[in-house]
């Protein structure tokens, strides 16, 4: 188990990223998700040993790891949401010496180097430096390296970005199936990228946990909150003004909008099934109701 226990993080100027969370996590895939600036980033540090908490604990089987770092950096994996590269190496060279830095055996290296590159589509993109490498590529290579040593807690922060769609749902299916039997913590403002694979979410913003939960506790959070309804383009203000709108489509008959609200928005609008977008937008917004 990895435990965050009443974690704050507050920067030089008095700036508080992140204030008093508390996590508790097990084998499972678990989805952070929050606006830009909610805190995620630097919660994901404090979590990977990276940065210290102003205040609070981390544990890690009962150890507590701002204290013994090393007690879960033997087996961590961890892509920051900026990853650095050595330009002049190939994505191969690149992972053994990261490889080696971990203590792998030279066997066991190239074995697991060549696994991993095809794992994330590279292995066609051996010979090129990686400064020659797309920005998706090179996430790819972060991928990788978080990977290295069969780590039993895989923290990853942004994974998708730069990414194609096909490499995003590689990736979420990748990381599902890694948390069978280990810890996988996924940050993201997507909320794509942990709808279909994530079984537990926290929600995050202001550097505050909001709430947390299976995804269908979420949704009925805002069941019953959700509606459509098409109007002139001329009141699509004042309907964003007065409501959190999850969805805005134009047509040829006006702008069809997927909005929240406790009662029904206007006389023509229609309830619809929430999605986990919906619930993620009415928990921002304050407008959700844990049931």
């Amino acid at each position: 188990m990895l435990e965050l226990l009443d974690v704050t993080k507050v920067y030089q100027g008095g700036n508080r990223a992140v204030d008093a969370i508390t996590l508790h996590l097990r084998p499972g895939l678990i989805g952070l998700l929050g606006p830009n600036g909610a805190g995620k980033s630097s919660l994901m540090r404090v979590a990977a040993t990276v940065t210290r908490p102003t205040s609070g604990q981390v544990r890690f089987e009962g150890v507590d790891v701002v204290s013994h770092p090393d007690a879960l950096r033997r087996v961590l994996g961890y892509l920051p949401q900026d990853f650095g590269v050595y330009p002049n190496l190939t994505a191969r060279e690149f992972l053994l010496y990261l490889a080696a830095a971990k203590g792998l055996s030279t066997r066991t290296a190239k074995a697991r180097v060549d696994e991993l590159l095809g794992l994330v589509n590279l292995a066609g993109a051996l010979k090129r430096p990686l400064g020659k490498y797309s920005g998706g590529m090179l996430r790819r290579v972060g991928i990788a390296q978080a990977l290295l040593g069969d780590p039993r807690v895989i923290i990853v922060d942004e994974p998708t970005a730069g990414l194609d769609p096909e490499e995003r749902v590689r990736l979420r299916n990748l990381l599902s199936d890694l948390s069978v039997d280990r810890v996988v913590l996924l940050s993201t403002h997507i909320v794509s990228d942990v709808d279909s694979v994530a079984a537990d979410i926290a929600v995050v913003a202001r550097g505050r946990l909001l709430r947390r939960g299976a995804p269908e506790d979420l949704l009925r959070d805002v069941d019953g909150h959700v509606w459509e309804v098409t109007v002139p383009s001329a009141e699509v203000e004042a309907m964003r003004t007065g409501h959190a709108v999850s969805r805005m489509i134009r047509t040829t008959t006006g702008v069809r909008l997927r909005l929240l609200s406790p009662i029904r928005p206007s006389a023509d609008a229609v309830p619809v099934p929430p999605d986990l977008e919906d619930a993620y937008l009415g928990i921002i917004n304050g407008q959700a109701v844990p049931r």
